[in-house]
């Protein structure tokens, strides 16, 4: 299972890897046709929008894998052993809430706008579009998941205080 989760992660980081070179791509491509062909195209900036929200998404889905995002971490060393992990437990069960909110929110989201279009390129449909919320907030849910998991089958020695990345071998 570990491999799996191991192997989803990386996927995630390469996927956000490629959206940041597509929209890359696009802009530089948006940008020559302004300037060189003095024609401008009238997707890409849409376009190029629609892929930073995908690359935000997914690339938040990675970060929380990693345990890359903003924490107190002065703070929650400071802490007894028990103190961190009831601050862990807390996060994990934030994240989770926060994960099903996405899911379930994204979801209404994309069978209201089924049938709408995007503005500049009508062949797409805003329910692709959209599909990054529940998707990202099943990834988020399934990695706060696995975090409780992680949190509760640990079994440090008594006094053992280590941060959250070094567990996770950051």
């Amino acid at each position: 299972m570990r491999k799996a989760y191991e192997r989803l992660v990386v996927i995630l980081q390469a996927y956000s890897a490629v959206l940041i070179l597509v929209m890359l791509g696009v802009v530089l491509l948006g940008v020559f046709y302004r300037y060189v062909v003095d024609s401008a195209l009238s997707w890409y900036d849409e376009f190029a929008g629609y892929t930073l929200v995908w690359l935000t998404m997914y690339g938040s889905v990675a970060g929380l894998a990693r345990g890359k995002h903003i924490c107190f971490e002065t703070l929650v060393e400071k802490l007894s052993r028990g103190g961190q992990r009831v601050v862990e437990a807390f996060d994990a069960l934030c994240v989770l809430g926060f994960s099903l909110v996405l899911l379930v929110s994204g979801w209404v989201l994309i069978r209201e706008m089924a049938e709408e279009t995007s503005v500049s390129l009508p062949e797409v449909k805003m329910a692709w579009i959209y599909s990054v919320m529940p998707i990202s907030g099943a990834l988020m849910a399934l990695i706060g998941v696995v975090q409780l998991i992680k949190l509760f089958a640990r079994s440090d020695a008594p006094g053992e205080t280590r941060p959250k990345a070094m567990e996770e071998g950051q």
